[in-house]
């Protein structure tokens, strides 16, 4: 490989670079340490103190609150330092053309399967494409109603249930269909589980339930399939501004993009946890693909601003995507650290690498610093977090 350099720059800068990177390294690691070392022998040196004695020495009330406010600001710069660290921007890595090429719309909903097989839609195209990792198209499911003269029907969103099938919204018709292999007809056949007023995005929470976001009746709509695909459990989450894109997080929760503006965070049992607009004070365009990834993070595209944002559960939000998307529409992101962005004006699906993953990874390494109190902030599932 030919390394090229810029002009007036020589191989000589360039070591110069890696050593002054070298030397930021050591700095850096030299500094959590230190801070390591301090808090341990303070610890150490203040617990038997406190325990032994009735009062707090010379030590005011004023220092206790001062110290606990900067601890505070230092843990959330060591979770952003973290997070840096664990993440990378712009990173393209392919590009996978849309399966029925330019006869119909545009790609716009994607999901992806944790064996890694990536479900593709496209805009007026009466077709589910199931791609392999690598871009190769493995099978075609043709959207057809049953019988002779069926009529198509077209997906705006894909995703898969919990038993492998298939399920899709239908914003024309008004419906979720449902794709069952298992049938005596050779091919399978689509069934149509429920109807929706005006279905866009399409997922699984964590618990099994179908997720719909109904556009015009701004609800997301949840529930359950028994074996004879009727629907039970039927829960409806009202009062949002054009819900477009919707993602399980753990604990039996989901993540929904609003059109107007925002992205919400509901618990399992479907109340609002929190914007992510007031929660990090961040100021989205035009939200749309919305996705959550193995640490918890919640990644969102924005089609006004044409980027992908990344959102942990501690620290600030992180750009991962700032430029090459023309209009992202559908996401989703693998447990291999890519992420893959439905990019309509370009017809294809663009692959991104954003996540670095460690050689080594401490027993603890996900402890976020918080008060002995405090929770996951994701909801479902309480989980107590370790103090700082």
């Amino acid at each position: 490989m030919v390394l090229l350099l810029p002009p007036n720059r020589d191989k000589r800068f360039v070591m110069d670079d890696t050593l002054e990177t070298s030397q930021i390294k050591e700095k850096l690691l030299k500094t959590i340490y230190s801070l390591q070392l301090k808090s341990f022998a303070t610890l150490q040196s203040a617990s038997p103190l406190l325990h032994s004695q009735r009062g707090m020495g010379m030590v005011t009330q004023h220092q206790v609150h001062q110290l606990a406010d900067k601890a505070k600001s230092l843990c959330g710069d060591l979770n952003n330092i973290k997070n840096l660290l664990c993440y990378c921007q712009d990173e393209l890595v392919q590009q996978i053309p849309n399966p029925t090429g330019s006869r119909y719309g545009g790609v716009s909903g994607i999901h992806c399967s944790p064996d890694g097989s990536i479900y593709v839609t496209a805009e007026s195209a009466p077709w589910v494409h199931v791609l392999s990792s690598t871009g190769h198209t493995l099978r075609s499911l043709r959207c057809q109603q049953t019988g002779k003269g069926g009529s198509v029907f077209l997906p705006e969103d894909v995703t898969v249930t919990r038993m492998g099938m298939v399920a899709v919204a239908d914003m024309v018709n008004e419906a979720i269909w449902v794709f069952n292999p298992h049938t005596s007809l050779s091919k399978g056949e689509w069934i149509k589980v429920r109807k929706a007023g005006s279905p866009r995005g399409i997922g699984v929470d964590s618990v099994g339930k179908i997720l719909v976001a109904d556009y015009a009746q701004g609800q997301v709509h949840s529930f359950a399939l028994d074996h004879a695909f009727r629907t039970l459990n039927v829960r409806s989450v009202p009062n949002l501004q054009g819900p477009r894109y919707v993602s399980p997080v753990p604990g039996g929760g989901f993540v929904v993009s609003e059109e107007c503006g925002d992205v919400k965070v509901f618990m399992r049992s479907r109340k609002l946890l929190c914007s992510l607009s007031s929660k990090y004070g961040h100021q989205f365009g035009n939200p749309a693909g919305v996705c959550v990834d193995t640490d918890g993070s919640i990644l969102v595209a924005d089609e006004q601003r044409r980027t992908v944002h990344l959102f942990p559960e501690h620290g600030a939000p992180i750009c991962l995507v700032s430029t090459g998307l023309r209009r992202p529409a559908g996401m989703a992101c693998s447990s291999s650290g890519h992420l893959f962005v439905a990019d309509t004006v370009e017809n294809c699906v663009k692959v991104f690498k954003y996540c670095v993953r460690s050689p080594y990874r401490p027993t603890n390494a996900r402890a976020p610093c918080a008060g002995p109190n405090q929770t996951s902030r994701w909801g479902g599932r309480v989980v107590p977090l370790q103090p700082c």
